[in-house]
């Protein structure tokens, strides 16, 4: 009798690489980030959300997470037969907690940035920050591709 063979699961793909706290350090990231996702075969919806979330993360990695001497790290896990992306950027500093900036009125409202983790919640499907021992911490988002299931 003829049995169809269990579907086995399309291993993860991994990409992780440390890079420089500096806005050249920021872009890099974005676009090994795009390069790695697009080399997988990753949805295009996916790509591109994955593209402005690790922009943003990266940002703040460079901008709030620097210490001197230390860079910051992007690991990207994708499973491809769920569609689904994890994006993980890990900084120095374990000491500062990213928050999503509340709407602010009056002169504080027109100030430039303080609304990427707003960016990073709307485009992400969940998202969070752990400790990364010793002294860091790592800002997590995980994205799932919807527009391949019906």
């Amino acid at each position: 009798m003829d049995h169809p063979l269990p579907q086995l699961e399309a291993p993860a793909r991994t990409f992780t690489q440390l890079l420089s706290s500096t806005r050249r350090g920021a872009r890099l990231a974005r676009l090994l980030g795009v390069t790695a996702l697009q080399s997988w075969g990753a949805p295009p919806d996916l790509t591109e959300r994955a593209e402005l979330v690790v922009a943003e993360l990266a940002a703040n990695a460079v901008l709030h997470g620097r210490l001197p001497g230390r860079g910051f790290r992007l690991t990207l896990a994708f499973n491809p037969s769920a569609d689904r992306l994890r994006v993980e950027v890990t900084d120095a500093r374990g000491d500062l907690y990213p928050q999503i900036a509340t709407g602010a009125t009056g002169p504080d409202s027109l100030r430039p940035g303080g609304r990427g983790l707003a960016l990073v919640a709307a485009l992400a499907d969940r998202w969070d920050t752990v400790p990364y021992p010793p002294s860091g911490k790592t800002v997590r988002a995980e994205l799932i591709d919807t527009t391949t299931s019906a």
